[in-house]
């Protein structure tokens, strides 16, 4: 117990309610999921050829969402739920993007989801030292396009179609587009697929020298570096070979030339890379290609989401899960109104103490899921407003253990000061133990599950963790005064008088 009930209960008031009224003063307030607010569904199928549905298995599949994962999360989505399907042929991804309202804005979000690739650069025609000497390339032949399209193909416009272009053949696409909104650059003939994402371990926008740049990461061995070094001794500019005539390797990654930068040694030793710019790259530039680097590398290709008469993309309505909120809410205030008035009549002060320290722990939690939802992105969902149900029975729990020990102590002979000093170091740490075993679980959801019930437990921990503080700083010092100035009324504490009670043998 406290030696100062006073200081503590005071001081814990004004942090919860200053904490509050910043929240609201900020505009923080919790973000709804996909269930409780609407959004958009973007289903992923492979592409079916042989060669990429034989990729499609259990394991790709699941790094693939983890890859989506991270890249939707690090755009700023609130809980994105991204879960596989699997069984027999029917191997695809579900998206689920809440509070996206725009099916066109949730296919620019997830739908380049097609296999980054690493091609040597064969003719630019956006680049002044490729137009100069095209009169001189003529076409490279079999041996370098492997029966992909050539430099005349270039010149007559032809484009190639990223979802069914072989990744052992050269290709055509045009590089991206400068700013946001603007059309795609000029076209580039790639050569045939060095190596994909999958030798990359992450890339990071880094400002060194006063110049922004994206290092590359990649993977220790011959999965990873030894790859790059191949490609950079084939294209290293000061003697680059025919198959990568100007020095220079792009990464496409959507039937998109991204980037095509200079390899400027023959072999590297370290397995950070870094792509630089004369002028250095803006800072916006330098994060966005880091950005593809890092969470591009998936394992297998997808059809465009947006494929008219796919269907893969579909509009979720909020007015179930709302309904069902309503629902709920309704049913949680009559509960909660019950159990107060119960609580009130049974315990009388203690109740009202007992529905104060809700109140306070209920403020917090405001608090907190609001900044996590502003901060993280955390959003709640269905399954999180049962776990704020399910902390409202664990608080009470916490309460009536020590009121129930506070008069069982009394009953024993004790005043109810002594009473108070006696029951609430053992009640709080059943209390405390109590409360463990709720994280322990909350904890083992969290980690082993994915979606909404994840929220689920990290809502039952954040309350978890909660109720311990109010119960310590608020509610032991509020019974603390309460006793002290009404200890020779132990009815308002719904403990019956001496004569009307039970003999307690010696």
């Amino acid at each position: 117990m406290l030696k100062n009930p006073l200081v503590a209960l005071l001081s814990t008031v004004i942090i919860g309610i200053g904490l509050l009224v910043c929240s609201l003063a900020v505009g923080q307030q919790p973000l709804l999921g996909l269930d409780l607010q609407g959004g958009v569904e973007v289903v992923l199928e492979p592409v079916d050829t042989p060669e990429n549905l034989a990729l499609a298995t259990e394991d790709n599949l699941n790094t693939a969402v983890e890859i989506l994962r991270k890249r939707v999360d690090a755009i700023g989505v609130a809980e994105p739920d991204i879960t596989t399907q699997t069984g027999g042929d029917n191997n695809f991804i579900i998206v689920q993007l809440p509070g996206i309202e725009n099916q066109d804005d949730a296919v620019a979000l997830v739908g380049a989801t097609a296999q980054l690739q690493f091609r040597p650069v064969l003719l630019d025609l956006g680049d002044a030292a490729s137009i100069t000497n095209i009169s001189e390339i003529g076409d490279f032949g079999d041996e370098i396009t492997n029966g992909g399209p050539d430099v005349t193909d270039v010149l007559a416009g032809v484009l190639s179609d990223p979802t069914d272009t072989p990744a052992d053949q050269s290709a055509i696409f045009r590089t991206a587009a400068v700013e946001e909104g603007a059309p795609l650059g000029a076209p580039v003939l790639v050569g045939p697929t060095e190596f994909t994402g999958t030798a990359l371990s992450g890339a990071d926008a880094l400002f060194l020298g006063g110049q922004w740049q994206v290092e590359v990461t990649f993977k220790e061995g011959p999965e990873g570096l030894d790859l790059f070094n191949q490609s950079a001794a084939k294209c290293f500019v000061e003697r680059p070979q025919l198959s990568c005539p100007f020095g220079r390797l792009a990464f496409v990654l959507d039937g998109v030339v991204e980037s095509a930068p200079t390899i400027q040694a023959p072999e590297f030793s370290s397995r950070n890379v870094q792509i630089t710019r004369q002028n250095g790259f803006p800072e916006a530039e330098a994060r966005q290609q880091a950005l593809i680097l890092d969470f591009g590398a998936l394992p297998l290709a997808f059809a465009d989401p947006a494929d008219p008469g796919a269907g893969l993309v579909r509009t979720v309505s909020a007015s179930l899960g709302r309904d069902s909120l309503d629902a709920g809410l309704i049913a949680g205030l009559v509960g909660l109104s019950l159990v107060a008035l119960y609580m009130m009549w049974y315990y009388r002060l203690l109740g009202l103490a007992a529905i104060l320290s809700l109140s306070l722990s209920a403020s917090l939690l405001w608090v907190v899921v609001s900044y996590l939802s502003v901060s993280r992105g955390l959003a709640l969902t269905l399954a999180g407003v049962v776990g704020l149900i399910v902390s409202i029975g664990v608080s009470l729990d916490s309460n009536v253990i020590f009121f129930e020990d506070l008069k069982d102590v009394h009953r024993r002979g004790d005043s109810l000061s002594l009473a108070v000093n006696k029951s609430f170091p053992g009640a709080f740490s059943t209390v405390f133990w109590a409360n463990l075993a709720t994280l322990i679980g909350a904890l083992i959801l969290y980690l082993l599950t994915v979606g909404s019930v994840k929220g689920f437990a990290l809502i039952l921990a954040i309350a978890s963790v909660l109720d311990l503080v109010a119960t310590y700083f608020f509610m032991a010092p509020l019974v603390r005064l309460l006793v002290d100035r009404f200890a020779d009324k132990p009815a308002l504490f719904g403990i019956r008088s001496a004569r009307n009670q039970e003999e307690v043998p010696a």
